[in-house]
């Protein structure tokens, strides 16, 4: 387990920018302890947990980056075309014979290049008749070649430390011959959602009650970060029981992370039982939707409480838990990916806070155009099923009219 203090987040302000929340963590947070070794099939979105240098060159030796025809430049023709007789031929790992002087080598891609050859010729440049080739004339000398170590000499950094392992890292390492990687293991997270009204999907609701989907929301999102997901289930309303739940639970995982419970109503019992076993720092972000959010530590395991409206807490969980995942598991600090785009709605808002509106995107000849979705409310599961991006409304922001330039951060790179 990460073990952090109980007081490493402390903060004093009254509401806290996203900004200073990831510095917080960034700070403060340590990567958990542990490292394993996994194959490449098994190494996509882990975390790297050594460096990886190259242990040769990449490529490995001198070849041809086309099909065609190797030569010395030195016998090309400075005017008019150059005949040479076609004196070897050489496939992709097939050993080249060195080459005559004043003679060319049929060539095909990936090849070794013959010793002494310095130049190839695409074969679409090039015609062969009778047994020789007539080149062009103006190729550059090593033209159309793959010098050794042309994409990594011997020795050089490959991947740092804290790498998340994508495709073209995994095909990187493979081509620098690594059948396996040492990474961090997974953090260990455990979810809870909260409230008497939450029911289980696929089971009788009673009166008054509605299907649990935050829980469900939260673990498909961390399926995309180097998680561990434990689904912990549903906390009662009861703050001796949540208190209890979570001091069990804080033993054998990394971060716990809830939803609900965390505002100021009565029934509201996270915060209290949170702080009954180890610290509270309420944080209260200056973001909208997503204001009330709880963070704290019970028995060194870091504790997010989320808001229970479906479109906050899945704000607040890019803004805190992705981080914090990222954090624990040792990766290199991401920020939320955005672009820009052009706003096709009038909008208000109040200083001193951001906000995030729903919008749909339209791709077009420029910039993608905004358009909000029709309806407001942190709890519309569908305005983000029928949704595209978030608008970031920056904090000094307080009108957008039409035509406005807004930042967006895309569903796609995220959910």
């Amino acid at each position: 387990m990460a073990q952090l203090s109980d007081d490493c987040f402390a903060f004093g302000g009254p509401l806290l920018s996203v900004e200073a929340a990831g510095a917080l963590i960034a700070e403060r947070v340590p990567a958990i302890a542990g490292i394993e070794t996994v194959s490449l099939r098994n190494a996509p979105g882990r975390v790297l947990a050594e460096e990886l240098r190259a242990p040769g060159a990449l490529p490995r030796f001198f070849n041809s980056a086309v099909d065609g025809y190797a030569f010395r430049h030195a016998d090309l023709a400075l005017q008019g075309d150059t005949r040479l007789p076609i004196a070897a031929r050489v496939q992709a790992g097939a050993r080249a014979a060195p080459l005559v002087p004043g003679s060319a080598t049929r060539i095909f891609t990936g090849a070794p290049m013959p010793d002494g050859a310095d130049t190839v010729m695409m074969q679409e440049d090039a015609r062969e008749e009778a047994g020789a080739v007539l080149l062009q004339p103006g190729l550059k000398r090593g033209a159309n070649c793959r010098p050794a170590g042309e994409d990594l000499p011997a020795g050089a950094l490959a991947l740092p430390a804290g790498t998340r392992l994508t495709a073209p890292d995994i095909g990187l390492a493979a081509a620098l011959g690594c059948a396996t990687l040492r990474v961090r293991r997974r953090v260990r997270v455990g979810v809870f959602s909260t409230g008497d009204e939450l029911g289980e999907p696929g089971a009788a609701l009673r009166p008054a009650q509605t299907y649990d989907s935050n829980r469900f929301t939260l673990m498909a999102l961390l399926a995309r970060l180097p998680a561990e997901v434990a689904d912990l289930g549903i906390l009662p309303d009861d703050r001796e029981a949540t208190a209890g739940a979570l001091r069990a639970a804080a033993a054998d995982h990394d971060l716990l992370l809830t939803s609900g419970g965390v505002s100021t109503g009565e029934a509201d019992h996270l915060r209290a039982a949170i702080g009954s076993g180890g610290r509270l720092v309420f944080w209260r972000l200056a973001i909208k939707p997503g204001r009330p959010a709880a963070m704290g530590v019970v028995g060194g395991t870091p504790v997010i409480g989320l808001p229970g409206n479906p479109v906050a807490a899945v704000i607040t969980f890019l803004h805190l838990a992705r981080p914090m995942v990222l954090r624990l598991s040792g990766a290199a600090a991401e920020t939320l990916p955005r672009f820009a785009a052009i706003a096709d709605f009038a909008y208000r808002k109040k200083a001193g806070r951001r906000e995030y509106v729903r919008v749909s995107l339209a791709f077009a000849d420029g910039l993608p155009l905004a358009r909000k979705y029709p309806r407001e409310g942190a709890g519309l599961l569908t305005s983000l099923t029928q949704s595209d991006a978030f608008a970031e409304l920056q904090e000094d922001v307080t009108v957008v009219t039409p035509g406005d330039q807004v930042r967006v951060l895309p569903f796609g790179e995220v959910f």
